[in-house]
């Protein structure tokens, strides 16, 4: 059988360019190279899309945007007749076939609908949420609304909007949500921008730094809990959740450095908590991923009470981290799905949705 064309797509214009570009170097290093032909495009921080046709170990470190004789400008055409990459080659324009998309995108541009509706215009099929899906998941504040009306516990929250009268925000937080409590850009994704706020001085600069990446800042209580991640996997009414994990920070939050820096984070899989827990957290999972109309994949994460056990949805990350550490295909390969399989299985998603 001939080899299934397989675009990857990686970089972007989010403060979450350098991940993807981890996260790539693990897909590629994971796909069957029997089964596919992988075609690779980079979009750099200012948004220029290239098709890069050298060494993907060179993707990690940034060194392919610098590597001119293996790369060409090119993008994916919009018209659903080519269903193809439009490489430029001077004067000239090409056409390369691709079977299916895998945007291993994280944050703005990326994982916001945006890059999606190209895809749907494209009529290619690709790895992940649709437009609405993942406009809705990527913003924190209007999934609320979503989770809120699937009946999903959430912690309390309040929405600052850049411009607005910050010091009646302080006050209505401090009455409403109290000491400490964490700000968060409504839009970004790897704890970019996120801070935890003691006191009126921590919170007021902690809201200042969210509104340099995001118009919408959100405002949530402190859960003191345990961190659970759940990975979810599916289309439609056939979705599955991986086994739960915890995430044990060494810092006092789970921010981008704990994330991706520092070696002292202990992730637990599984969770040593409650089998009545670990269910609830699943079935939570899948019905916050239904309530988004979800496709493809996620990784939903939780907060566990401690004093009282009680699950708590924190997010939805409708393209989580594909690296060597990230807690998604992690959990899949502790449910018994080894990470080749679960690309596998994410391309046939991506297929089954156009059927």
């Amino acid at each position: 059988m001939a080899k299934e064309q397989v675009c990857v797509i990686f970089g972007g214009q989010s403060p979450e360019h350098e991940i993807s570009r981890r996260s790539v170097t693990s897909v590629i290093e994971n796909l069957d190279k029997a089964k596919y032909d992988i075609h690779m495009i980079g979009i750099t921080k200012d948004g220029e899309w290239f098709l890069y046709t050298g060494d993907y170990k060179n993707i990690m470190n940034g060194e392919w945007e610098s590597d001119s004789q293996n790369k060409k400008k090119a993008v994916i055409s919009p018209d659903a007749k080519d269903r193809a990459i439009l490489v430029f080659d001077g004067d000239s324009i090409s056409r390369l076939h691709i079977d299916v998309i895998f945007p291993v995108l994280h944050g703005e541009y990326g994982e916001d609908g945006t890059v999606q509706g190209l895809f749907e215009l494209s009529h290619i099929p690709y790895v992940g949420m649709g437009v609405m899906a993942s406009a809705n998941g990527m913003d924190k504040t209007s999934s609320k609304l979503v989770f809120q009306n699937a009946d999903i516990p959430q912690a309390d929250w309040y929405v600052y909007n850049k411009g607005e009268d910050i010091t009646y925000a302080m006050n209505v937080i401090e009455r409403s949500l109290g000491y400490p409590c964490f700000v968060k850009p409504a839009r970004t994704g790897s704890s970019v921008g996120v801070g935890k706020a003691h006191n009126r001085d921590e919170l007021k600069s902690a809201i200042e730094n969210a509104a340099k990446y995001d118009r919408k800042v959100l405002i949530e209580e402190n859960i003191d809990g345990h961190e659970i991640e759940c990975s979810v996997l599916g289309n439609g009414k056939d979705v599955s959740a991986s086994v739960v994990g915890e995430i044990v920070p060494a810092v006092e939050f789970y921010d981008f450095d704990a994330k991706y820096k520092d070696d002292a984070t202990v992730l637990v899989i599984p969770a040593e908590i409650d089998k009545a827990i670990s269910e609830k957290i699943r079935e939570y999972a899948i019905r916050a991923f239904k309530a988004l109309d979800g496709q493809g994949l996620s990784r939903v994460d939780f907060f566990v009470r401690k004093s009282d056990n009680a699950v708590i949805l924190n997010e939805v990350n409708t393209m989580p981290g594909f690296t060597s550490i990230s807690m998604y295909p992690k959990l899949w390969v502790a449910a018994g799905l080894e990470y080749g399989e679960l690309l596998d299985r994410l391309i046939e998603l991506a297929k089954e949705r156009v059927k």
